[in-house]
């Protein structure tokens, strides 16, 4: 099939929500999890006891084998080390409040995964720019003049990396 024979992609004339463009890839990997939708995941914070909310988060929906009866999955969580004791002590509470917020049955038992979760592992941390002699040099140059001290600063570290920016994509 050549090139021009392939169908111009649909296009959508709107605005989306990055949750809907996120949702089709999103929905299948939680579906292997055992999660049927992302409310669970999404609402956690809110329907979970203080203080499981901060310190532990669903790792998975373990189903019974053979038909989903009333039972109920057993949902395993993922906490921060040295709240897990706490977590298998109240797992009837937390069960208790994830089937009050859905409002049926969802939770049966609460387990503890064995890796553990650190908030804030997902976010970046900032990258140090070490530019060139020849780049600081020539930035130098250009705010050398500005009076204030601050503003010199944080154009010296934008002028760094945007020239590390450009030195990466070729010139």
């Amino acid at each position: 099939m050549a090139k021009d024979d392939l169908p111009e992609p649909k296009r959508r004339n709107r605005t989306m929500n990055i949750a809907d463009v996120l949702a089709g890839a999103l929905d299948p990997v939680l579906k292997k999890r055992g999660f049927a939708s992302r409310d669970i995941i999404a609402h956690w914070s809110v329907m979970a006891p203080k203080p499981y909310g901060e310190v532990a988060i669903p790792d998975k929906l373990n189903w019974p084998r053979g038909e989903r009866s009333e039972e109920g999955a057993t949902l395993v969580l993922r906490c921060i080390p040295g709240h897990a004791l706490a977590i298998a002590h109240d797992g009837p509470k937390i069960a208790a409040a994830v089937n009050r917020y859905f409002g049926f049955v969802l939770v049966s038992t609460v387990r503890l995964s064995a890796e553990a979760f650190t908030p804030g592992s997902g976010e970046k941390s900032p990258k140090s720019i070490q530019p060139s002699q020849s780049v600081a040099a020539k930035v130098g140059a250009q705010v050398a003049e500005i009076a204030d001290d601050d503003l010199r600063e944080a154009l010296r570290t934008l002028g760094h990396a945007l020239s590390s920016r450009s030195e990466r994509k070729g010139g």
